[in-house]
């Protein structure tokens, strides 16, 4: 079985040391699923929205998101990010909106944590912008679908 690398031989929590470890590319892919009624999806499309431009807020607070992750996260470490960027993809079949980040850095750890976070606030900032047509809004599926990088190297998982 593996060990935790999160605790010490106590079972305390730590940080993990990467002091020894040199840097490599480091990329990562995660998604989240925004699913909304008819009228939320037809008013997004619309650009119908009272609190503005929700394509640029959504966008702009999941690449925040990944910004302070390790603000959030108490054992993250603090990651120089060389691209953040977030796709918001429309789905007229289940009034759902699919939310990816891709996150690149050459870093000494990986970025998957800030890929999960930037999606996540995304998500989480779509229900913001949109609560007031409606609370039946479900933000589901959010997953890492690829990591790249580092010593375990490639993850991919699109099922």
């Amino acid at each position: 079985m593996t060990s935790f690398t999160h605790l010490n031989k106590a079972g305390q929590a730590i940080m993990v040391n990467v002091q020894q470890k040199l840097p490599t590319l480091r990329t990562a892919v995660a998604q989240c699923i925004v699913k909304t009624p008819a009228n939320v999806f037809e008013a997004v499309l619309d650009k119908k929205i009272s609190k503005g431009d929700i394509y640029s807020v959504i966008t702009l607070a999941g690449i925040n998101g990944a910004k302070q992750t390790s603000n959030l996260i108490p054992l993250c470490h603090q990651i120089n990010m060389d691209c953040v960027s977030l796709d918001i993809i429309p789905d007229r079949k289940d009034y759902s909106f699919l939310i990816k980040s891709r996150i690149t850095c050459e870093a000494k750890t990986g970025v998957e944590m800030e890929a999960l976070s930037a999606v996540t606030i995304a998500g989480l900032t779509f229900y913001d912008m949109c609560k007031a047509l409606s609370h039946d809004i479900l933000l589901t599926d959010i997953k890492l679908l690829e990591k790249h990088g580092g010593k375990s190297g490639s993850y991919i998982k699109y099922s």
